[in-house]
């Protein structure tokens, strides 16, 4: 099983790069894909609608302003999609969060703070751990090292 990190833009590396950060050390294998939702629709869509066939258990999705990459993507798979709203513009990030979480019905996106990719590859750890007995123990042995 691995993760998909996609973001909409290079500029968005910086903010994503704690999601593969936590990833790697939780020893989850992910790839790292820039794809536009309004650049590249063609691409996000076919992704997403081979993301399982390709082994992805989930995936994760950055995006800024009132960008909808969680959501293009959402709408093209039945696997777990996390958003990351990214803080920029005028709105610093509160459009894209609001973006992210008002999916319609049938089209779940998992939403974390702004700017909270690191959250999002605890969470896609914890969609993991359900399956990978490793995953389990790496990320409970996180988790009690900050709760000591």
């Amino acid at each position: 099983m691995k993760i998909a990190i996609l973001m909409g833009s290079e500029k968005d590396m910086e903010v994503m790069r704690p999601a593969s950060d936590v990833l790697a050390e939780m020893g989850i294998e992910h790839e790292v894909h820039v794809m536009s939702a309004h650049r590249n629709p063609q691409v996000v869509s076919a992704f997403a609608r081979d993301a399982r066939s390709n082994g992805f258990a989930a995936i994760i999705c950055g995006a800024g302003k009132a960008a909808h990459l969680a959501g293009a993507v959402a709408a093209q798979t039945t696997i777990p999609v996390i958003g990351v709203p990214i803080a920029a513009g005028a709105l610093k990030g509160v459009d894209a969060l609001y973006a992210t979480v008002q999916m319609p019905t049938g089209i779940p996106v998992a939403t974390v703070a702004i700017d909270s990719a690191a959250n999002a590859a605890y969470l896609a750890a914890s969609i993991i751990s359900l399956h990978d007995d490793s995953v389990a123990s790496n990320l409970a042995t996180y988790r009690e090292s900050w709760s000591s």
